[in-house]
């Protein structure tokens, strides 16, 4: 690898100094809209009463492409479908930016991976991205059947873009998911977000 590759993917890597999302846990999110790749309102109140995980994603990221190319985010959104979970991928990577998708370009681009969200959001205003405090592609966030906060940061505990870091990593979007359908208290409600910085609008 170059050293400027080397150099990107450490700057996106260690970026974010925080875990937590712009507002705090076990508040309930506003009653937010956006649009999915296929021209579809979609309003995060519609889910009320199921448990939603948010990925934020930007398929030129290379910890995204980490996590797509080995099949790992896959597993995961078909994990959450079987235990009733909702899944909306969302992608707020501004218009003009080299990273930019167009919602056909994002919809083919998850068709070919094979990725399983309920729907894929397009936030090129930014507008969900700021509300949450999303700040890299591969931030997540679950919320309760209340629309309440749960978690809020990294995919897992090994902020890697290498592929074998995957089953030594604890992934804490899965233990999240397990622990609060046990009913019980998540063990990591926040955790530091990995990825490349999302460039808003």
């Amino acid at each position: 690898m170059r050293r400027r590759e080397t150099l990107g993917l450490a700057l996106c890597s260690l970026w974010p100094a925080l875990g937590q999302a712009a507002m705090p846990l076990g508040q309930v999110v506003p009653d937010l809209q956006g649009t999915d790749v296929q021209g579809r309102r979609v309003r995060l109140a519609d889910f009320r009463g199921r448990y939603m995980v948010l990925e934020w994603t930007n398929p030129g990221c290379p910890f995204v492409q980490k996590h797509y190319r080995s099949g790992n985010l896959q597993a995961l959104q078909a994990e959450a479908r079987r235990l009733g979970v909702v899944w909306l991928t969302v992608n707020s990577t501004a218009d003009g930016s080299a990273d930019f998708l167009t919602p056909a370009q994002m919809e083919r681009w998850l068709a070919e991976q094979k990725a399983m969200p309920a729907h894929a959001l397009m936030d090129e205003d930014g507008l969900l991205g700021r509300v949450f405090g999303a700040r890299t592609a591969l931030h997540f966030f679950i919320l309760d059947p209340r629309g309440q906060l749960l978690y809020a940061g990294g995919i897992d505990s090994i902020p890697s873009h290498k592929v074998e870091d995957i089953p030594r990593a604890t992934n804490y979007v899965r233990q999240g998911l397990t622990e609060a359908l046990a009913g019980k208290p998540l063990s990591v409600p926040a955790s530091r977000p990995y990825g490349c910085v999302i460039t808003y609008r």
